[in-house]
């Protein structure tokens, strides 16, 4: 069996354990009442919402790749690549749609606009990634100091000292973006204490890392992104507090920052396919925390919960990467060799 089928059977493995835990411990009928209380109108009308800020959502996540590509594309065409890209990965696993977004990304537009490099790309969703890090390293040290009584105080105390770090670590990445004989400098420093280092192409590595972070070298561009990926998951946060007041009389802003920073670290979780599992177990780690399932009944709401919040995401994830596919006048088979092809040349 190739390396490549081995983590797709241990993703597979993965997935069907959590949802197996997750309704070994569940009612049926409970269930199933949840999900009627649940729905009524009302809580339609708050499903309807959520989805419509989880779509401006996704808009400023294209505006903020746009910056990052320094305008390299029309805002209408960053937006359906990227929704391409998450429809990708939520039917492929490995993170596939991250090689079509770059594949996409290079290839000229309808009207024969031409695109970016795709190393450019590359860079780009590097940049993106450490950015979502400090975002959801920020949500969780935010939610777990306002949750006050809720959490111990040496739990709170954690919360603000990960954010702090979180915070402390990006900004050395920013100085390190305009700093490259510094890195190398620290580098060679660290494979002079640690010989076997010596073995890897730990230099290269670093170059195509600080090329990533060349974005961050700009003022305007950084302050740019950084506003831009705060607006994008302080609407993530308005959507997954909405999403709760399906289920619940109230919302609760604690729970709401932590489920979805909890819901993050599933997504990275690469082998499984649409984080089926992960994703809902996180969600429900976090509601067990805060004394959400303390009751048969409670628990069955919270995991239907769960569910919920992922169904939304993926529903939006399809509607518009469809959409995607349709704008770019692209199929999944040319999408896949497209991806292939990036992944060739990566390997190469």
């Amino acid at each position: 069996m190739s390396k490549q089928w081995r983590v797709l059977a241990l993703g597979f493995i993965v997935s069907a354990g959590a949802v197996y835990m997750i309704f070994s411990q569940s009612d049926p009928q409970l269930l199933g009442e949840a999900l009627r209380t649940a729905f009524t109108p009302r809580g339609v009308l708050w499903f309807l919402l959520a989805s419509l800020i989880t779509v401006v959502g996704l808009v400023m996540r294209a505006v903020r790749w746009r910056v990052l590509l320094s305008g390299g594309l029309p805002l209408g065409r960053a937006f359906h690549i990227l929704n391409i890209a998450y429809l990708v990965n939520g039917l492929v696993p490995l993170r596939i749609g991250e090689l079509a977004r770059c594949w996409l990304a290079s290839r000229p537009s309808q009207s024969g606009q031409n695109g970016v490099p795709v190393l450019q790309s590359a860079s780009t969703i590097i940049v993106e990634r450490l950015l979502d890090l400090l975002a959801v390293v920020v949500l969780i040290a935010l939610g777990l100091v306002i949750a006050g009584d809720k959490v111990p105080d040496t739990l709170r105390a954690t919360g603000g000292i990960m954010g702090l770090i979180a915070v402390g670590g990006f900004l050395a990445l920013v100085i390190l973006s305009r700093q490259r004989k510094l890195a190398h400098r620290l580098l060679s420093f660290t494979v002079s204490r640690a010989p076997v280092l010596g073995r890897l192409n730990l230099a290269t590595w670093l170059d195509h890392f600080l090329d990533g972070l060349l974005p961050l070298t700009k003022l305007s561009s950084l302050a740019n992104a950084l506003l831009w990926t705060a607006i994008s998951w302080g609407l993530s946060f308005i959507s997954g507090y909405m999403l709760m007041l399906i289920f619940y009389d109230q919302g609760d802003m604690v729970a709401t920052l932590l489920y979805i920073a909890a819901a993050s670290f599933a997504v990275a979780v690469p082998a499984t396919v649409g984080n089926l599992g992960p994703y809902e177990l996180s969600i429900l780690l976090v509601l067990t925390g805060l004394g959400y399932t303390q009751t048969p009944q409670a628990e069955a709401t919270a995991t239907v919960f769960a569910f919920t919040v992922h169904f939304m995401n993926l529903l939006v994830n399809a509607v518009l990467g469809v959409i995607g596919f349709l704008a770019e006048g692209v199929s999944i088979g040319q999408v896949s060799e497209g991806a292939q092809t990036v992944r060739d040349a990566a390997q190469s």
